[in-house]
């Protein structure tokens, strides 16, 4: 697994043998980036990123490496959050991000109120976890730290669909490669 463009492109990142993660693939993670710069690759300049059930935090330093100014990592699993820790430190990146160590609805409540508004919000939980995208995505289309031009992203199995509308949160495309896909949500 390494860091696919930008900064640090090219990069290893560690995962965790025997930790029930599963990191982005770095071919799924190219095509997600190269959807959301469409030829622009400045296109995630100071851009604010929640990486949501953030595992080995590969999206969130993905996006760091190609211009984002800040990442939430929201991870609940000890294991996990240090692993993210070791990944950033070993790329010799000491600021730009936060890492929350607690489950998705507390991150939610946190970020709420310090006022952050987010861009892009990438959602990857274990794939056994099917109602996690569901409530995950209800809530992100009832909490304030979206906006109308806010991207969600939902990273999950192709055979699995976690829905098309969540309140106000539609979805408007999906990816699909491998055994993964992508599902891209708006506010409307």
């Amino acid at each position: 697994m390494r860091v696919i463009a930008g900064k640090y492109g090219s990069r290893p990142l560690s995962a965790l043998p025997g930790l029930d993660l599963r990191p982005t693939a770095d071919r799924l993670r190219e095509t997600l980036f190269n959807v959301l710069t469409a030829g622009k690759p400045a296109a995630l300049e100071g851009t604010v990123w929640l990486d949501l059930f953030a595992g080995t935090g590969a999206v969130g330093i993905e996006a760091l490496s190609r211009g984002a100014s800040m990442v939430y990592f929201v991870e609940s699993s000890t294991g996990a959050a240090n692993l993210i820790l070791k990944n950033l430190r070993s790329l010799d990146i000491r600021s730009g991000f936060e890492i929350i160590k607690n489950d998705v609805a507390r991150s939610f409540r946190i970020l709420q109120s310090s006022g952050v508004p987010v861009a892009f919000v990438f959602l990857d939980p274990p794939y056994a976890m099917q109602k996690a995208y569901s409530e995950t995505l209800q809530r992100l289309a009832e909490t304030p730290v979206l906006s109308p031009s806010s991207i969600v992203i939902a990273e999950h199995e192709k055979r699995f669909d976690p829905g098309e509308t969540f309140g106000g949160l539609r979805r408007y495309r999906t990816l699909k490669q491998g055994d993964a896909a992508l599902s891209f949500y708006k506010l409307t």
